[in-house]
This record gives C-alpha cells, sequence and structure tokens, in this order.
C-alpha cells in the first residue's frame, strides 16, 4: 500500500470512531413539530464532528381519520425509522406534540415497540432531549417533557435538559413563546400558530447542545 493509500485509509478510520452520530426522531401531526425538528437537526449538524440524521416515526392513525383531522401528508423526504435503528445513535433528540400532557400516541406505539433494546440495555448511557408543540401553555409544555423522561429512564437513556443555557431567550415574557428549561417548544393554537423566531432559535441551540454533550460522553 502506497504511503498515500494508508494515509486515506488512516483518515477514513479515524472519522468514523470520532463522528459522532445524532438521531433526530420526531413525529408531527399539523407540521408544527416538523418543524421544530427540521431546526434542531440543523442545530445539530453545525457542531464539527456530529453528523445528525432526520427521522420520523410511524404514523398509528388510518387514512380517513387523518383526512377528518385535515392532517397534511407527511414529510416523504424524511425516512420512518425502525425502533432497532436507534442503537446505531449516541444520541438522540425526540419531538412529539403533546396529548392530555404527555407524548402522542404515535410516538409511545414507538417506544412500546423497543422491547429488544430494553431488555439488552443497548441505548444505556446515551443522552437524549426532547422538544414538543402543545395547543395552548395549558396543553402540556411542561408536563410533556416530564412524562417522557420515563420512557428514557427504563432504558438507561440520559435525559438532557437545557437549562437556562440558551440565556435571554428564556426569560421572554413579551411574546408568546413554547419551551422551557426542560427543552424547545412551541404553541400550535387552532393549528394556524406557527413556530417563531425565538422558538426556532431555541430549537437550533438545542440541537447544538445535545450534540456537544453526545460528543463528551463519546470520548
Amino acid at each position: 500500500m502506497t504511503t498515500c493509500a494508508a494515509t486515506a485509509v488512516a483518515a477514513a478510520e479515524n472519522n468514523t470512531t470520532t463522528t459522532t452520530r445524532v438521531y433526530v426522531v420526531y413525529y408531527s401531526l399539523h407540521g408544527h413539530v416538523g418543524t421544530m425538528a427540521r431546526e434542531v437537526l440543523r442545530g445539530a449538524n453545525s457542531i464539527p464532528g456530529v453528523e445528525a440524521t432526520l427521522w420520523r416515526v410511524a404514523e398509528t392513525l388510518p387514512d380517513g381519520v387523518l383526512e377528518k383531522m385535515k392532517a397534511p401528508s407527511k414529510d416523504e423526504d424524511v425516512p420512518v425509522i425502525r425502533p432497532e435503528q436507534l442503537a446505531e445513535a449516541d444520541g438522540f433528540l425526540f419531538g412529539f406534540p403533546s396529548r392530555f400532557g404527555m407524548m402522542g400516541a404515535q410516538f409511545l406505539a414507538f417506544f412500546e415497540a423497543t422491547h429488544g433494546l430494553w431488555e439488552s440495555q443497548r441505548l444505556a448511557g446515551k443522552p437524549a432531549g426532547v422538544f414538543w408543540s402543545t395547543g395552548f401553555h395549558g396543553g402540556g409544555q411542561e408536563n410533556s417533557a416530564l412524562t417522557a423522561i420515563t420512557q428514557l429512564a427504563h432504558h438507561g437513556i440520559l435525559f438532557v435538559p437545557l437549562g437556562y443555557t440558551f440565556g435571554g431567550g428564556m426569560f421572554e415574557i413579551n411574546e408568546v413563546k413554547g419551551g422551557s428549561s426542560y427543552g424547545a417548544g412551541t404553541y400550535a393554537g387552532d393549528g394556524s400558530r406557527q413556530p417563531t423566531d425565538l422558538e426556532l432559535q431555541q430549537a437550533f441551540y438545542q440541537g447544538q447542545y445535545l450534540s456537544r454533550i453526545a460528543q463528551k460522553l463519546k470520548d
């Protein structure tokens, strides 16, 4: 093998071992969480050495129900993840709409299908953050995150909250803003409200923050 070829192989092997893989996995019914997820992904991929991938969980509602709910078509450019694929990642960011103060049934169904990973504890010690969408302030902006932690705990996944590291944006009171110290969030209202610039900034930041934690834990 030539010196150049040996150097190229060594570089490729080094890249494989140093790249931190972050999976952004979401479910979105009306698109709000999907918008947040893409910003989370952008933030994660802005960190050198991180390779972030966007996934969505499978839909569980029949087409007829989705039609009555006026749900838009799914993002076909985003692949549906299989539960066992979580083992490939070094860290996770899970996004979901809130239903009665907790993650929607579609995401719960996904977690319930991770029995094999739970049995082997393949995900133990890996970091994860959560982000979400609720209809209004009483729809679970904090409770959705709190109840999601139980899913992580049984896998031994390390929950990574934002704390108040986002800075001044955490204390904004002059405009409606979702999210909290638990993670990024948005309000959907009657469905017409879309994530604001500030909410998207927090989502971007969360992607960066979790990715840096994942890098430290991998090292």
